[in-house]
């Protein structure tokens, strides 16, 4: 199914924390929008090769966030696309400066036990999260949102994220989210014209 928004900005951006479900939101609006999806980590790993957890392992994590960046610039100028970026991705260089610049930011705001939640539903192994128990996890995650919060909550719009373990929660939230964005954009030249 696909539906035409009126304004739609031909880049939507994902962010929040590893586990809010950016990905899965992102193939969802995707198929809504017919817009290509990007997922950032995925894009590197294709370009660069290597998975995400063999570039930190390689590079630390500073030299993954100077890669990161780099494909983020390439990513970014695609025309009518959804981009899902990774958990720190805003957080480093002028990161979320230029997304506000590139598309509609979409903050992902998810608690703790949400994340961890959505990380025992998925399979895939994260590197900042490799060798902690489950308890440690919930601590860490809890810690990092907190220090991240300052970056994400600069996105232009903020969806708070409910557990999505079913494709109708999901489809729910990709809809929810276009009529948020749908309802900025309309407002926009009201508030632009009321500035003036």
């Amino acid at each position: 199914m696909t539906e035409s928004l009126q304004n739609t900005p031909n880049r939507i951006i994902i962010i929040g924390y590893m586990g809010a479900g950016k990905t899965t939101l992102g193939w969802a609006l995707s198929k809504i929008l017919n817009f290509k999806f990007y997922d950032l980590d995925w894009y590197i790993e294709t370009r660069m090769h290597k998975t995400i957890s063999q570039i930190f392992e390689e590079r630390g994590e500073e030299g993954f966030r100077i890669i990161e960046r780099n494909m983020l610039h390439e990513v970014a100028e695609f025309e009518n696309v959804i981009i899902a970026c990774g958990g720190g991705t805003p957080c480093f260089f002028d990161n979320m400066e230029y997304l506000n610049k590139q598309g509609e930011t979409i903050y992902m705001n998810a608690t703790a036990d949400i994340i961890c939640q959505h990380l025992n539903i998925s399979r895939n192994v994260r590197p900042l999260l490799k060798d902690k128990t489950e308890y440690e996890v919930k601590v860490f995650v809890k810690k990092q949102i907190e220090e991240r919060d300052i970056y994400y909550k600069q996105a232009k719009h903020i969806i708070k994220v409910h557990l999505m373990d079913n494709r109708k929660k999901i489809n729910a939230m990709a809809k929810q989210l276009i009529s948020i964005i749908e309802m900025s954009r309309k407002a926009l030249p009201t508030i632009e014209k009321n500035n003036k």
